[in-house]
């Protein structure tokens, strides 16, 4: 029993760990945010259609749920876009910073989609984690655009996560993400049909390494960390899950590090913003979660 929970344990902060490498793919695979995309989710599709075939998993809902989903679909598409697009523009590590920042924002979106009241100490939190991302601006110029898109990244990657939570009160984590996916490669088809770099000889023209990064990005660290990370639940209690995935961009900043260390070299001021950043989001996490654990012990 000790052994299967310690199994379980491992296999969480493996998880993590391709939620970070993600990140680094992101600045491996030489094609632009958006074809990069729109591979990722179509890749990831294909995979999933799969898992559901082989599961024979149920994924038959009304028209009216396939519209919520389809939009969510859309908002995780611009929110990996602009992920990818933040990493293009400044580095990983900053693109990273900025995406901790989605704790703040899910405190000020959660309690519209589930009328609550604001908890004050998010309040303090977002104070916060404003002052770590202006240390990081002020010392960190040059990123200047990586840090504004790593931002709407967060923004996005938090609206999504809020909407998901509403849509797992009436479907399985399998219907969501094929359906979503569907209409992430959908939206992105459609505007790179009528964009002027859109589907042309160059579009599909891939070089081999963008090739396998775009495989393990779709299959390791889509499909198989969704798959894997709703097994893992079932095991592990919500406080440890939550906690641990706090640790994404940690685990991102340092691979980054030693894979890109030109790269990757930042001022010590933005790795004091950083840590605050980081710091608050495992806070929230702790605070949050422990809350819950008192209300359901079991």
């Amino acid at each position: 029993m000790q052994n299967a929970k310690l199994k379980n344990y491992l296999h969480l902060h493996v998880l993590v760990f391709i939620a970070g490498f993600t990140a680094i793919l992101g600045q491996l695979i030489t094609i632009d945010a958006i074809p990069l995309v729109w591979y990722r989710m179509l890749f990831a599709l294909v995979f999933m259609a799969l898992y559901v075939v082989f599961s024979k998993a149920k994924i038959r809902i009304s028209f009216r749920s396939i519209l919520k989903l389809s939009f969510a679909g859309i908002i995780i598409a611009l929110h990996w876009i602009t992920f990818f697009a933040s990493i293009k523009a400044s580095n990983v590590s900053i693109a990273l910073a900025m995406f901790s920042t989605g704790a703040f924002f899910a405190s000020l979106i959660e309690p519209l989609i589930y009328k609550r009241k604001v908890i004050w100490y998010e309040i303090i939190f977002g104070i916060i984690v404003i002052i770590g991302v202006y240390i990081i601006t002020q010392s960190e110029l040059e990123y200047l655009l990586g840090i504004v898109l790593g931002i709407i990244s967060a923004f996005l990657s938090s609206f999504f996560a809020v909407l998901n939570g509403k849509f797992l009160e009436q479907h399985t984590a399998t219907v969501i993400s094929f359906y979503e996916f569907i209409s992430g490669v959908a939206f992105i088809s459609l505007y790179l049909l009528f964009s002027n770099s859109g589907f042309n000889t160059d579009f599909f023209m891939l070089h081999v390494y963008d090739i396998v990064y775009l495989l393990i990005l779709a299959s390791v660290c889509t499909a198989y960390a969704f798959i894997a990370s709703v097994y893992v639940m079932r095991y592990i209690n919500p406080y440890t899950v939550v906690l641990t995935y706090n640790l994404e961009p940690v685990y991102g900043i340092i691979l980054a590090i030693i894979i890109f260390p030109e790269k990757e070299n930042m001022s010590f001021n933005f790795y004091i913003g950083a840590t605050i950043v980081i710091s608050v989001v495992m806070l929230n996490g702790i605070l949050k979660n422990s809350k819950k654990l008192k209300r359901n012990p079991a």
